[in-house]
């Protein structure tokens, strides 16, 4: 009997109402050594277009899972990679602000680290189209408060651009309580506090605008982080 072997690596794209983009993130993907989960859980179109471009790309191991409701950027990323089956696991956005070069380039980057994140704001990044200065001035002051609150020296938290061995990611996951866009900060914190290494590696990215990220969300997060950070029992 012949068994399939797993999938070299495993990515997760959450993609909350995205039926309008990401056909666009597929047709940039020309190859790809492993598996693609696309995790659905609004209330478009999404989910179709998804299984439609799947049919019609053979050649991409593509996974459509469907939600009936809102799981939140941290929840959807959570139920990709509890259903990934590679051994080295990652995720990024939909909008295809990272190509699938730049993600298979960190993915190399685990031979050493336990994880690779990318990062828009140290030496030899590429930001070929750039956000607006108000949004650059947020993600400062963000980064700030999170160096200030847990400790972590990254210089970008928030880059829809992320890769783990999985084992590492298996070991923190029952850990984790954030379910919104916080959910980065809250991944790195338990996987540093758990002895893992974690490489920040400069990125190629570009903005597609459109940003899920509003500003009610922003008061959201840093509540969430909050939440995590001054958890009872949390030292």
């Amino acid at each position: 009997m012949t068994t399939t072997p797993p999938p070299r690596y495993s990515l997760v794209i959450p993609a909350y109402n995205e039926e309008k983009r990401i056909a666009g993130l597929f047709d940039a993907i020309t190859a790809f050594d492993g598996e693609l989960i696309v995790v659905c859980d609004g209330n478009d179109r999404t989910a179709d277009v998804v299984d439609a471009i799947a049919k019609e790309r053979p050649d991409l191991l593509i996974r459509c899972l469907r939600f009936p409701g809102r799981l939140g950027k941290g929840g959807g990323v959570i139920a990709g990679l509890r259903a990934a089956q590679a051994p080295l696991v990652g995720y990024a956005d939909a909008d295809g602000s990272t190509g699938i070069s730049e993600m298979v380039r960190l993915f190399g980057h685990l031979t050493e680290a336990d994880a690779a994140i990318g990062s828009r704001w140290i030496p030899g990044s590429t930001l070929e189209v750039r956000q607006g200065w108000l949004r650059r001035i947020e993600s400062r002051c963000f980064n700030l408060i999170i160096r200030l609150l847990f400790g972590l020296s990254f210089n970008d938290t928030q880059c829809g651009a992320k890769v783990f061995k999985k084992s590492a990611v298996d070991a923190v996951l029952p850990h984790l309580t954030a379910q919104g866009f916080e959910f980065d900060v809250e991944l790195l914190w338990r996987l540093a506090r758990a002895g893992n290494r974690i490489e920040e590696v400069p990125i190629a990215w570009q903005n597609k605008g459109d940003s899920r990220v509003k500003k009610s969300d922003m008061l959201r997060m840093l509540a969430g982080l909050l939440r995590v950070r001054f958890a009872p029992g949390t030292p």
